[in-house]
This record gives C-alpha cells, structure tokens and sequence, in this order.
C-alpha cells in the first residue's frame, strides 16, 4: 500500500522533487509545454468539428492519432533502451512543434482540410510512440529512486492542471482570435521544454546503460513482463481500467445531455469536476514515498465502486460530487501503476516496460471508446459507467489470491538475459 510517513511539513513532502535542479528545470518547461497542449487538442477538434460537422470525423481523428500506439507502442520503447533518452526527447518536442506550426499556417491560410489534420494527428502519434515511454522512463534518471513516486505524481498534477487550464483559455481564444491561433501558442509553447532539457546537466543524471541492438529485443520486453508477477498484474489491471473505466470524453456528454438535459455548460462542469478531483488525487499521490501491488489493487477497487455509485446519480450535483471522486481515483491508480513499474523493472527495461504501458493505456482507445460508445448507445450513460466500474472490479477481485500471495512471500525480478532467452 502507499506510505505516506507525514515526516516534515505536507508541502515539503508533496514537492520534494523540485529540490533536485535537474527535475526542476525539465518540471518548469513541462507546466507551460502542457497548456500548450491541451489548448491544440481542443483546436483540433474544434477545427475538425468546422470542417464536418460530424462526430464520426471526430473519432476518426482520435483513432487517427492513437492507432501508432496501439500498432508501434513496444517497438517504440526498444527504441527508447537503446538511446540517449534527453536527446530523443529533444527530438520529439522538436517534432510536435513542426507539426503544430504547419497546423497553425494552413489554418490561418484558410489551406487547412480534413485530410491533412487526419494526416498531422496520424504523425503526431508516431511521435507519441517514442516520446511517451521516454518522458516516462526518463524521470527516473532526473531524480532516482528515492523521488520516482513523487516525481510521477507532480507530472501528474502539471497534466490535469493543464488539462483545466488549457481548454479554457484555448475557448476564449478560438472565440477571439480563430482555432489557429491555439496551434501557434502550442509550438511556440515547446520552446520552454526544450530550454529545460537543454539546461539539465547529463553528469548528474541516474543513467543506466543503453541496450545494445539486438535482434528479439521487443519479444523480450514482452517476455519481461509477461514472466514478472507483479509486471503482469499491474498491467491487466491497467489494460481493463483503460479499455473499460477511462474513455470518459465518451461517458460524459451523454450523462449532462440525455441523464441531466443539461447542455454544454453540463458537460463542462461535469469535466471540471473530474478535472479537479485527478488535481487532488495527483497532489495526493505527491506525498507518498512508495508504491506495492496492494495500494494498487485497493486504488483500483475505488476506482470500480466509485463508477458504479455515479451510474446510480439521482441529480446532477451528486454526480458532480461523484466526477471529482472518479478523477482522484483514476489518476491515483494511474500514477500507482506508472510508478510501479519503473520501481519492479530493471533500468535497462525502463522504455520497453513503459511502452507496453503506453499501449495498454493510451492505444487502447480506438478500441474502448467504440466499444463503451456502443454499451452507452444502447443502455445510455449510467450504463457505461457500470460497465466501467465492473469491468474494473472484475480482474482486481480475480487477482486478488496472487496479491495475497505477493504480500507474503518476496518476488525477484526476473533477469534481463532471462528475457531474452
């Protein structure tokens, strides 16, 4: 289970990473690159949504965008093992910049069609097959093991704030200044994450060796985890999580619409509040020191029950209520599952692990939203959220005797020649 060992003062605790000046200088360009992007997910959309006028071109736009991941996500992280992991970070934020800036020139060139935006969200997610795993594994190298967990959970917080702050500045933006707008300020927003990583000093990084190439080396990453007890249960639990519980973008709306008939207000209101609970949820992961099976398994169980509870809302301010539980349990969970598995796996397995990871969570999407957007087309909202906290609940309660047994007897990690093998 996490322990949080309140030793010193809560906000010493909470952002105790930042002593360390390398994270603190990669933590500065991360908060402003982080609006930056959440203000051009908001344009893109918007922007396809001009272009159409259709929800299905909506999607495709997602899928679009995530479909590398689900395809390049493991080979992405041999990749990740192989290199210097600042450099190719530079290398990817560099690239979401070319890409924003040529959405911001054929938007406000009125050039812009549908087929290329499907084409810039198509390349903005090959780039997301390296840069996801490497900004992941390389905080371990910014602060140690000692720090991983609070580390993860600030980025977590630097994400949602993001996540609130963004779309409401990218709306008065697009309101006054037109949707390329938002694309301008995201690449011009890259420049303070790349100033950050130029400024960390690589002598005082916690490298590990880079893998050399090999033939097998994605057959092994999946091998590693698949031989790994606590590996393999972290990562079915965030493979149903992911499919089932957290494709809220496709819950929501029709909660505020057709549950609550409110309008769009509803469903702001209703992502503000899960926006606000994954804050406090990542604040409060911030103060933990460490993280085990079990505090992942318990934080999955709330995850389940806390669903259920919002599919049985009887008015619209218990559901708000409800949202800010669901956001803090879902990014709890999150920055449990991310955590654990940079603290159970070797070094030299950071980028494939993670990159598994990545699949299992974000390229699981064109999967998952389908699929809850059929159970809430046939059964409305509260059955998409019943469905998303049983299927949450489900492998947790099947796994728990192996939990059991983890708590009781140690488990070695398996060796990386052993994966290879």
């Amino acid at each position: 289970m996490v322990t949080f060992g309140w030793g010193g003062t809560v906000g010493r605790r909470m952002f105790r990473s930042l002593r360390v000046p390398n994270y603190r200088r990669y933590f500065a360009g991360h908060a402003v690159s982080v609006i930056g992007t959440w203000m051009q997910r908001v344009g893109q959309d918007w922007l396809v949504f001009q272009l159409t006028h259709s929800t299905v071109a909506l999607g495709m736009s997602m899928a679009a965008q995530f479909l590398p991941v689900l395809f390049g996500g493991v080979w992405g992280g041999v990749v990740v093992d192989r290199v210097d992991k600042r450099r190719l970070i530079m290398t990817t934020q560099l690239a979401q910049a070319v890409l924003a800036g040529i959405l911001a020139v054929t938007t406000l060139t009125g050039v812009v069609n549908l087929t290329l935006v499907y084409v810039m969200a198509f390349l903005l997610g090959v780039v997301t097959v390296f840069d996801v795993p490497a900004r992941q594994a390389f905080v371990s190298e910014l602060v140690g093991p000692d720090d991983i967990v609070n580390a993860l959970a600030l980025n977590s917080t630097v994400h949602n704030v993001g996540r609130l702050v963004g779309p409401a500045v990218a709306g008065a933006v697009i309101a006054s200044a037109g949707v390329g707008v938002t694309f301008v300020v995201n690449a011009v927003s890259f420049a303070a994450v790349l100033s950050g990583l130029l400024l960390i000093d690589p002598a005082t990084l916690h490298s590990s060796k880079a893998v050399t190439r090999s033939r097998g080396q994605a057959r092994a990453g999946l091998r590693y985890v698949w031989t790994h007890r606590e590996l393999r249960m972290a990562m079915v639990l965030v493979a149903f999580v992911s499919v089932f519980g957290q494709n809220f973008r496709v819950v929501l709306p029709l909660l505020a619409v057709e549950t609550f008939h409110g309008g769009p207000e509803a469903y702001g209101w209703l992502t503000a509040m899960l926006g606000l609970g994954a804050v406090i949820g990542a604040l409060s992961s911030a103060a933990a020191t460490r993280a085990t099976s079990w505090g992942l398994f318990v934080t999955c169980i709330v995850f389940g029950v806390v669903n259920l509870a919002s599919a049985g809302s009887p008015t619209m301010a218990v559901a708000l209520a409800l949202m800010v539980l669901v956001g803090g349990a879902s990014i709890v969970f999150n920055t449990l599952a991310r955590t654990l598995l940079q603290m159970k796996s070797e070094p030299s397995m950071h980028g494939r692990v993670m990159a598994i990871h990545g699949l299992l969570s974000l390229g699981s999407t064109p999967i998952g939203a389908p699929l809850l957007g059929l159970v809430c087309a046939v059964g409305g909202a509260r059955a998409g959220f019943l469905v998303g906290g049983a299927m949450s609940l489900l492998p947790a309660l099947l796994l728990l005797p192996l939990l059991r047994r983890l708590r009781l007897t140690p488990v070695q990690q398996p060796s990386v020649q052993s994966a290879q093998s």
